[in-house]
């Protein structure tokens, strides 16, 4: 026979757990119905993947590092649609903070924080390890910060950046466009396809915003 004080504790930790339920439901709620937008708009905050339009690769990184170069975190492409890896955080520049739900205008300068290891999508003088483009990496961490070189310029027809439309990413410090070479990887990262910087704009270097949580546009006061 169960003594009172069993009782008492399982009661207790039924309701715990009918509370927790209650507060997940609420928040998944709350985050389906901030992506569910009839708005072509991408907005400051939303969470995406890219995909390069020519080779059909949605841009991804991990925890693994490059083995040359500045050996920082690799930024690669995958064919994987389902991969979590691939998702990122569109955040504003460092000294001019976007709004949550602020459309993104063409020619605004952004950052991309990757969601899986917090790290800044970044780049800088160093080569590629494959093309011997200008490398491609993660930077920064959990902390937020990071540094210039994690800032790239909105490139795209208009006035915002749609998600219906092409757009492209122009490094501020070098002037180089990110893009993805064609070149694949061996082990540990095998059939990833590298990504780097090049210095004119083509279509090899449109990307597209797919999946993700996108944050409704912010109304106007």
């Amino acid at each position: 026979m169960a003594s009172s004080a069993s009782i008492l504790q399982l009661l207790f930790a039924c309701c715990c757990y009918s509370w927790y339920l209650f507060a997940l439901t609420l928040t998944v709620n709350h985050y389906a119905v901030e992506s569910i937008s009839s708005s072509p708009l991408i907005t400051c905050g939303s969470t995406v993947k890219l995909l390069h339009s020519r080779h059909d690769v949605r841009l991804h990184s991990h925890e693994v590092q490059y083995g040359s170069g500045s050996g920082q975190q690799s930024v690669t492409g995958v064919k994987d649609a389902d991969d979590v890896n691939s998702y990122w955080n569109i955040r504003g520049h460092m000294q001019k903070q976007c709004t949550r739900g602020e459309p993104i205008k063409c020619g605004d300068v952004i950052r991309l924080q990757h969601m899986a290891t917090r790290g800044f999508l970044h780049s800088h003088l160093f080569k590629s390890p494959l093309s011997n483009n200008q490398e491609v990496s993660c930077f920064g961490g959990s902390d937020g910060r990071g540094d210039s070189g994690d800032h790239w310029l909105v490139q795209c027809s208009g006035n915002q950046w749609r998600k219906d439309s092409s757009v492209q990413f122009k490094h501020v410090d070098t002037s180089k466009f990110l893009h993805i070479s064609g070149k694949k990887f061996s082990r540990p990262i095998a059939g990833q396809f590298e990504v780097s910087a090049i210095g004119h704009s083509s279509s090899d270097v449109d990307w597209k915003a797919m999946e993700g949580v996108f944050i409704q546009p912010k109304r106007n006061e």
